[in-house]
């Protein structure tokens, strides 16, 4: 299981003060040295946390150090203002892999996965485009067999699994029941050559379930990291995760 870091929320600290302090590329690195396979940023038109400028340095950085770049975003989103537009960052950048989800401007963070509707011509279109310019396109789905199905018919190389409602449940219940639920879901993505990541509310108290699938292959961590680190320590942090996922 692969481990790519989230930095938005390192960028909506930075944002909040009108410096370049913290430094996103610092911790980009730091994160590396650690032995994260990869960064993920998620830039949204508000530029909220992440920038334009955040994911075009970012990248170079990155890519320099051999590691993952993975650019988050709805392919619909275009230029507005600073903002450049999701398919023009992954020209520009050619990342790794570009995760596509379905977010609306108002939205505080991803709640849900791509479903059926209107878009699906749109859709297919883009992920045809954004194949040209980065490694594999992946798209975030609801864990279901219809989530899969439709990743597939749309023509995405990978899908990333959304894991809120495993997080929201994890403590509250016997998960043994959901973790089948996830399983048999990555199994049907794996018959049809998809590959599987994973992640939204992901942290160490309920990622080694999952990782005890096996069957995953990359998650993306950004918040739970960053609030971990206030109590262990950015490097100890990252080094917390990474007993998870490699172990």
């Amino acid at each position: 299981m692969l481990l790519s870091i989230n930095l938005n929320k390192i960028a909506l600290l930075r944002n909040s003060r009108g410096s370049n302090y913290p430094n996103l590329e610092s911790f980009a690195l730091k994160a590396l040295d650690m032995g994260a396979e990869g960064i993920t940023l998620h830039p949204r038109p508000d530029h909220r946390h992440a920038t334009s400028n955040d994911v075009i340095n970012l990248s170079k950085i990155v890519k320099d150090y051999g590691a993952e770049f993975n650019i988050e975003g709805n392919p619909f989103e275009e230029k507005t203002g600073d903002y450049l537009g999701f398919t023009e960052l992954i020209k520009i950048c050619e990342p790794t892999q570009a995760t596509l989800v379905p977010d609306t401007l108002d939205q505080i963070t991803s709640d849900h996965g791509w479903t059926s509707g209107s878009h699906d011509q749109n859709l297919i279109r883009a992920i045809k485009l954004l194949k040209s310019y980065a490694n594999r396109v992946s798209l975030f789905i609801d864990p279901t067999t219809e989530g899969v199905d439709y990743a597939h018919a749309m023509g995405a190389d990978s899908i990333e699994l959304y894991t809120e409602n495993y997080a929201k449940t994890f403590k509250k219940i016997d998960s043994s029941s959901l973790i089948e639920t996830y399983k048999q879901t990555i199994i049907q993505a794996k018959s049809l050559g998809l590959r599987v990541n994973a992640g939204h509310d992901l942290n160490l108290e309920n990622l080694p379930a999952l990782k005890t699938l096996n069957l995953i292959d990359e998650v993306s961590i950004g918040h739970a990291i960053i609030v971990d680190a206030l109590n262990y320590g950015f490097e100890d942090t990252i080094k917390r995760y990474i007993q998870i996922t490699k172990g």
